[in-house]
């Protein structure tokens, strides 16, 4: 009597090492689930193929761009809702690491009702705060927008700094967030690189940089000046709305033919 459950156990036993073998398959299905999704989601970052065009090339091909961009947008603008150059500024410390649609929730209402230098050091930090809870990194940015609302009224007069070096002694404000305020406001011939800028400009092969910093030195090489700063917006709105960093709408953007990374 005793012998049976013995058998039962052993039968078990095999029964489950047969299930344990048959699983196998069913683990390299999954990696090669796991394998193919990773290809169609990097498939859908392409990047420049083919030998890196000449400075020559790059020169031709940011013309031909600009020129097709131009006829889709003749006069963008940014997209930053603001009244004052000073708002703008503020915006624009406010749009680090976040969307612009996200700053002019908050703000708009705002700077509709009046907001200057001055509006700042009125309310105080926490009010402060409190209006721009919902951005991200809200109490940093607070805090920069109170040291920089005080420096404008006593350092400027009240008034924003037309030079970079003024602009980024200001809490808040780097190379980038000058060269927007220098451009948009003072038309200078800036180009500002933002996450879009970089992306676009990287995979139409004008610049093949680590970094925004660097590439900026080497847009503004192919760029002509009498494209800036309007080349900017040109570059992010092709970035926000066509060639996005995931699935980019190459079948109907109008820089395909001329797209290494198409």
């Amino acid at each position: 009597m005793a012998a049976k459950p013995l058998k039962t156990a052993i039968k078990k036993k095999a029964q489950t090492a047969t299930k344990k073998k048959a699983r196998k398959p069913l683990t390299a299905v999954r990696t090669n689930k796991t394998s193919a999704k990773t290809t169609r989601e990097n498939s859908k970052k392409p990047e420049p193929k083919g030998k890196p065009f000449s400075l020559k090339k790059k020169r031709e091909v940011a013309c031909e761009v600009i020129e097709r961009l131009r006829a889709i947008e003749p006069d963008p603008k940014c997209e930053l809702y603001f009244e004052t150059s000073f708002q703008l500024l503020v915006s624009v410390v406010l749009s680090a690491q976040t969307t612009d649609k996200m700053v002019n929730r908050c703000m708009e209402p705002i700077y509709k009702n009046g907001f200057t230098p001055e509006t700042p050091l009125a309310w105080g930090q926490e009010k402060l705060l409190s209006a721009i809870r919902t951005i991200g990194l809200a109490p940093t940015k607070s805090k920069n927008i109170m040291k920089l609302s005080e420096m404008v009224i006593n350092d400027f007069n009240s008034e924003v700094p037309d030079n970079r070096q003024d602009l980024e002694s200001l809490p808040g404000v780097g190379k980038k967030t000058a060269s927007v305020i220098l451009g948009e406001i003072f038309r200078h011939p800036t180009l500002a690189v933002d996450t879009h800028v970089y992306r676009v400009t990287r995979r139409l092969g004008l610049q093949y940089e680590k970094n925004a910093e660097t590439a900026e030195g080497k847009l503004l090489e192919i760029i002509p000046s009498c494209a800036l700063p309007a080349a900017h917006h040109w570059f992010i709105l092709q970035g926000r709305y066509t060639c996005k960093a995931i699935s980019p709408k190459c079948d109907i953007c109008v820089l395909q033919d001329i797209c290494p990374s198409y």
